[in-house]
């Protein structure tokens, strides 16, 4: 890509530098830990599934009997394959069983890890070749059909009920969406199971169950065969369960998913710990799977502001990428979040908007950047609205954004009607359409704004890593600055949940799809 910002690139190397010396550092404390939703999410790769008839999850079953007998620190997996071998059950049926009270697994003494891992074998080829057929059916359906170019209209339902969300996700699909995304209902993100089945009560959202994600693939894989466009599902692997959701949508071919550590640290008040370690075993599901993850940058310009905050945006995206690197996530997996978040009122705002969105696409040039529309400034004038939808889809064409989430001209008014979304998504398209090489003819002025704005963005964020690099990531959260919200390191929600491993300790999940990321 040839430059129109004449950005320093010693300076883009620098802190790239930075960043990844941050991501290391982090990458040792997780290293020595799991949580109970990383083994929860082991259980369920291995195929435990299901509630009791208190509708209790069997994978929480299965993790809170093992931390009751102070077994979780050697692993699920551990633990399971010593039971298969011993009782020559399932993981399930062993789950059946612990949630009945007939099993104790502390009474099984420890075999051989040899033996172990040949006992876990079949279940763990079973999920693994599930995943990868599910990136092959995805892949096969792109080849057949081709792959859109240009920005992915990305649009939202959120009706509470899974089955409204299919029909409102399927009329939206039909007319002209290419990435669905299913919100949670409220409050999701902070419970510490996942909800079991079809789903038709939610708050705001519907509630992210395997069931319900396997309900909206079927759905708009048919649209996507009527139209003859792949259309894309995207979901939260975010808050307390990340990696066991993160595993739900591998197994049931999500493509997109919502997931930010530091999000969740911010905006939600979970632990930095346990979401950190949380974070890593869900990007590595997500790297084997295929699913492109979008972070949550954009968040940060809804509590700071948008002028004066740019650089902690670009800061974070550099230590996103460096922290998804670490999981195994190539760039071509990295959907780096921002927004287009300036006030209206900001002389050329419109401009600042420009240099940001042209200087990330630079710096992360082969990332598919998911590009947030104005929600901050929305008023409820939905004429005022729908100008500065079509400002910020000028800067997406202009600039190369990849996964672009339609404004809506009634933000600020209700939940989007299916004729708000009809008339974003043609908004959008005439803007496309009319301006689609406009880009192209467009260079900035040596030392004008744009290029001088860029440059000032660029130094700020490379000094501000290079101050968190000093003190590293958990001392830079509690210090507020992302967002300028502090926040504990033993603090927030979660942590109950964080051990430290032990030696015997293995995942072989983590162990697997790294083996097979590095060998693609």
């Amino acid at each position: 890509m040839q430059s129109k910002l004449n950005l320093n690139h010693d300076l883009v190397t620098q802190a790239r530098g930075y960043a990844a010396s941050i991501a290391r550092h982090t990458q040792q404390f997780i290293d020595g830990h799991t949580t109970v939703s990383v083994e929860r999410a082991i259980c369920r790769l291995l195929g435990i599934d299901g509630v009791t008839a208190a509708q209790v999850p069997l994978p929480n079953i299965l993790v809170d009997h093992l931390v009751r007998k102070n077994m979780l620190a050697c692993g699920a997996a551990d633990a399971l394959a010593n039971a298969v071998i011993q009782s020559g059950l399932t993981p399930q049926q062993i789950a059946e069983a612990v949630a009945d009270d007939s099993l104790d697994l502390s009474r099984m003494p420890r075999l051989d890890q040899t033996a172990q891992r040949r006992a876990l074998a079949p279940f763990l080829a079973a999920a693994l070749q599930r995943i990868t057929a599910n990136r092959q059916a995805r892949q096969d359906f792109l080849t057949q059909h081709g792959d859109k170019e240009g920005p992915l209209l990305y649009l939202i339902v959120a009706t509470g009920n899974i089955y409204e969300d299919i029909t409102q996700a399927s009329a939206a699909a039909k007319q002209g969406a290419d990435v669905i995304a299913v919100i949670r209902t409220t409050g999701q993100s902070l419970l510490d199971y996942v909800p079991y089945g079809a789903t038709t009560e939610g708050f705001g959202g519907t509630y992210a169950t395997q069931e319900n994600f396997r309900l909206m693939r079927a759905a708009l894989d048919a649209v996507g065969e009527e139209t003859g466009r792949y259309i894309r599902l995207c979901n939260y692997c975010s808050g307390l369960c990340m990696p066991e959701i993160a595993a739900m949508g591998a197994l049931e071919r999500l493509d997109v998913m919502l997931n930010d550590a530091l999000y969740g640290i911010l905006f939600r008040d979970i632990n930095m710990q346990r979401t950190l370690i949380d974070q890593a075993f869900s990007r590595r599901i997500n790297a084997f799977a295929g699913v492109i993850i979008n972070t949550g940058e954009d968040n940060y310009l809804t509590t700071a502001d948008a002028v004066e905050e740019a650089h902690t945006v670009l800061a974070s995206q550099f230590l996103n990428e460096q922290l998804a690197l670490q999981a195994g996530l190539p760039a071509q997996q990295m959907g780096l979040g921002h927004a287009f978040e300036i006030s209206p009122e900001v002389t050329n705002g419109f401009v600042l908007e420009l240099a940001q969105a042209q200087m990330t696409r630079e710096i992360f040039p082969q990332a598919p950047l998911k590009y947030m529309p104005p929600t901050k400034f929305m008023t409820g004038d939905i004429f005022q609205g729908q100008v500065q939808d079509t400002l910020f889809n000028m800067v997406t064409i202009l600039t190369g954004q990849k996964i672009h989430l339609l404004g809506m001209l009634t933000e600020a008014i209700h939940t989007p009607l299916m004729s708000d979304r009809a008339l974003s998504i043609a908004n959008a398209q005439y803007v496309f359409r009319t301006m689609q090489n406009l880009g192209d003819e467009i260079s900035f002025r040596s030392g004008g704004i744009v290029e001088t704005r860029a440059a000032e963005v660029l130094q700020k964020a490379c000094d501000l890593l290079r101050e968190i690099d000093r003190i590293q990531l958990f001392a830079a959260l509690e210090q507020g600055i992302f967002a300028n919200i502090r926040r504990s390191k033993t603090g927030g929600k979660g942590l109950e949940g964080v051990m430290a491993k032990e030696y015997v300790y293995f995942n072989p999940f983590a162990e697997a799809m790294q083996r097979e990321g590095m060998a693609r």
